[in-house]
């Protein structure tokens, strides 16, 4: 499974980059947002210094919903870098819009998806990436690990190539779960990623091994 970071905070990609784990990032307007970045010509450069740092995919979001216009602007992004996926909402204008790009060698990661029958449409139309929002889906009172099993089944029945890209990852885990349900990829802020790394046993253990090397000093 490969892991994504799902920021616009450089540092954080850095950090997850420097640990050796990273795969690819994914970021929508929020995030950047969050981080201060505002306007057409900074977002773009912004985009372009993530795939200066990452080598892998890095999904650039559409901030329009008709066809024509998310195809122009989806367009721009995939121009800044190989490593651009534009990700497209599910949407009616959105499925249109993701076999247009399909057709034309532009990769798409289709986002909010909430439900198999979305992840269908999403491999019919050719995305590269379908992204199930499962943290989401918890807060409405379901298990939104279950509909990663679902379309993993689906897709595997099917044959379908399209990645799930799980998305919406509020915990650790969130992360093995999405591991033992099939997700391709996952897309994680940083702090549940470093949550893998702790166990108290770990500590606890650690902590004995370099008391007992202190008496070999």
């Amino acid at each position: 499974m490969k892991f994504f970071i799902d920021t616009a905070n450089l540092d954080q990609i850095k950090e997850a980059h420097d640990l050796g784990i990273l795969d690819g990032v994914t970021t929508n307007p929020s995030l950047m947002a969050k981080e201060g970045i505002k306007g057409h010509d900074a977002v773009m450069n912004h985009y372009k210094t993530i795939c200066e740092i990452v080598d892998g995919d890095v999904s650039a979001e559409v901030t329009t919903t008709d066809f024509k216009s998310m195809v122009e602007e989806g367009q721009k992004l995939a121009k800044i870098h190989n490593n651009i996926v534009v990700k497209v909402p599910m949407i009616h204008d959105g499925v249109k819009a993701m076999k247009w790009f399909t057709d034309n060698g532009i990769p798409t990661n289709c986002t909010l998806v909430f439900s198999a029958g979305q992840a269908i449409l999403a491999a019919k139309a050719g995305a590269k990436y379908v992204s199930p929002f499962i943290g989401r889906i918890d807060d409405s009172c379901w298990e939104g690990i279950d509909l990663i099993y679902q379309i993993r089944q689906i897709y595997n029945v099917q044959g379908y190539d399209t990645q799930i890209l799980a998305a919406s990852i509020r915990n650790s885990n969130h992360i093995v779960k999405c591991a033992e349900g099939g997700a391709d990829v996952v897309t994680s802020p940083l702090e549940p990623m470093l949550g893998l790394l702790k166990h108290p046993l770990t500590d606890i253990g650690l902590a004995k091994f370099m008391d007992d090397a202190k008496k070999f000093a």
